[in-house]
């Protein structure tokens, strides 16, 4: 996979959990039950697409501008896009997008909800 350090990067964000949605073979980014990012694997565990969620006019300014990112793969086509694993998407730009994804998610909930997601609870 072109993107090795997703994992590792969406992992550091604080709240983040994964799960593996084994109907589509997608390993899901979420934070507090609400996914945020996904990386969609074909048969062969390989990866091909991440789907991110995007503010709609943000998402449609970047499919003109990448052939590379598309309407989500198997979501809502407004909210959702999906950059192709093998395409020519910058590192930082898709940092960028992985970075806005979460804080939209993170944003949908209540200011008290947030501010638990977000507390440091894990033992180092």
């Amino acid at each position: 996979m072109r993107y090795e350090w997703m994992d590792e990067y969406l992992m550091e964000k604080k709240g983040v959990t994964r799960d593996l949605q084994k109907e589509w073979n997608w390993i899901r980014y979420q934070i507090g039950g609400k996914m945020f990012a996904a990386i969609c694997r074909d048969d062969n565990d390989k990866p091909y697409y991440i789907t991110l969620k995007l503010e709609p006019v943000e998402g449609f300014y970047l499919r003109e501008l990448y052939e590379d990112i598309i309407p989500g793969y198997y979501m809502n086509k407004t909210h959702w896009n999906s950059v192709k694993v093998g395409g020519d998407v910058p590192d930082d730009l898709l940092k960028d997008l992985l970075d806005r994804s979460y804080s939209i998610v993170l944003k949908s909930f209540s200011k008290k909800k947030q501010k638990e997601l977000t507390e440091e609870d894990k033992d180092e």
